[in-house]
């Protein structure tokens, strides 16, 4: 029944995720986004120390449940292990820890935590992990299964997730939860208090036969059958070895020892396998029915002037990050790159980016749309606080950049007529159109910028249509300000 609870509560934990990270949560979006706050590292950068302390006191009681139930990154890797006993049963064995690996990695991970390298941090944090292969590869797959635009927002970024994909899954079909109990920090941190957990699996030596059914699938490989021993440091309490022992003798219980020595144990070599019936059900994931862009309405003489499909990404002195994110300094220390916020993004304006000092780190670029200042969704579910979540009020005064206007690319500059997209389409009002030449009514406007007023939305780059360039972009700041509209 334990083993039943699990899989159940492991299964929300694991489709709710990923909904979220494919943007299908639609109506439920606030009944499930908790569901990403109470990743452990999420949680413990944004100093949400009551749910770092839930989590740790839920380990130090019910053992490593947190790896088997709410990380999807553990779950993905039952999922390859589920597929791997389809090919063989029994396919594993008890495994020494290898606790200089993983003492190393964590400490390392600490160190760039310290020092603010975060392409490190965010390669192994195993829930940024899965958000990048949910949305680089899952979310592309889906969305060719139901022949919808594939929108690949960084090659980077894709490549990294799908390395990560392959690697785990390898394991993982091999060797069961060596990513988890090897190289993942967040493994290791809570394997320090899960070595004597109040509930454990025990084995009562009194009844146990020596079949090692236990031990040949243990996924954790933590099983050793000739001492009668559990490493918990590394049981994810997934159940498994419980349900698989056919002659009762593995309890879920408070007991720490039992009175008959393993020595005076019968053996039982001939002993029948129990069926295995299968720890996971395979899923499907749905496709994304469409996401919503912000509708601005155009002038009449915009059908003079197409926009153009390919654009080239500006190159920006500062790199633009959301509201929320209160400055680009602050957001990069806290950011694990998870690609959360670029799922649910609808103007496709959140990009991971190139640079090898925010590695994957969302920021913003408008060849695709612009930050509708009526749109807070990336403020509503970042877990670790790198956005912290704003009102739509504070979201239209939040100036995040602002406009740059480029004479020498300019319509009106370069052919002598008149353009003004850039000051139809501004939500502020911070373009006015001023006359190359005052004095002839029929002279070509050029825009000028208030800089007081911009908030660097990016609504009048994306509605330039000079290529492969726009003549007017956004620069970013590095600290963020409030506009005095």
């Amino acid at each position: 029944m334990l083993r039943s609870v699990r899989i159940i509560l492991a299964t929300i934990f694991f489709v709710g995720i990923t909904l979220l990270f494919l943007g299908l949560t639609g109506n439920f979006h606030p009944y499930l986004s908790w569901m990403a706050k109470v990743q452990f590292l999420p949680a413990l950068l944004a100093l949400n120390l009551i749910i770092v302390g839930v989590l740790i006191l839920v380990t130090i009681i019910f053992g490593r449940i947190y790896c088997s139930v709410i990380c999807p990154l553990g779950i993905l890797q039952d999922i390859f292990g589920w597929i791997g006993r389809r090919f063989k049963k029994n396919r594993y064995t008890y495994s020494k820890p290898k606790n200089w690996l993983r003492f190393t990695i964590l400490a390392l991970f600490v160190i760039a935590i310290l020092l603010g390298i975060n392409t490190f941090v965010a390669l192994l944090a195993p829930y940024s992990a899965y958000g990048r292969i949910a949305q680089n590869i899952f979310s592309p797959v889906s969305l060719w299964a139901f022949h919808k635009e594939i929108y690949i927002r960084s090659i980077g970024t894709f490549a990294i997730a799908a390395v990560t994909l392959i690697i785990i899954a390898v394991l993982a079909f091999r060797n069961g939860r060596t990513w988890c109990n090897t190289i993942c920090p967040v493994g290791t941190i809570l394997s320090f208090f899960s070595r004597f957990p109040l509930l454990r699996p025990v084995i009562n030596t009194s009844k146990c036969v020596n079949c090692t059914l236990c031990a040949k699938r243990c996924k954790a490989s933590c099983i050793n059958t000739k001492e009668h021993k559990i490493d918990f440091s590394r049981c994810v309490m997934c159940g498994d070895c419980i349900k698989n022992c056919h002659k009762g003798a593995i309890s879920y219980t408070t007991k720490r020892y039992h009175e008959q020595p393993a020595s005076a144990q019968p053996s039982c070599p001939n002993t029948p396998e129990a069926q295995q019936k299968g720890g996971m059900e395979r899923r499907t994931f749905l496709a994304i029915a469409g996401m919503m862009t912000a509708a601005v309405a155009a002038e009449a003489r915009d059908k003079e002037l197409p926009l153009t499909i390919k654009r080239q990404t500006v190159k920006r002195e500062t790199e633009i990050v959301p509201a929320g994110a209160i400055g680009l300094k602050r957001f990069t220390e806290h950011c694990t790159a998870c690609q959360l916020c670029v799922s649910v993004c609808p103007n496709k304006v959140l990009r991971p980016s190139g640079n090898i000092m925010t590695l994957m780190q969302p920021h913003l670029t408008f060849e695709k749309g612009f930050c509708a200042p009526e749109c807070n969704k990336c403020s509503t579910v970042c877990p670790t606080g790198a956005i912290r979540k704003i009102d739509l009020s504070q979201k239209f005064f939040t100036q995040i950049g602002h406009a740059v206007w480029d004479a020498s690319l300019c319509i009106p500059m370069t052919e002598e007529r008149h353009c003004g997209r850039c000051e139809s389409h501004c939500p502020t009002g911070a373009i006015t159109l001023v006359a190359i030449d005052p004095s002839d009514e029929a002279s070509p406007r050029f825009p000028v910028v208030d800089e007081e007023i911009c908030i660097g939305c990016g609504a009048c780059e994306n509605a330039c249509p000079v290529a492969p360039l726009p003549a007017i972009y956004v620069e970013g700041y590095p600290e963020h300000k409030l506009s005095p509209m």
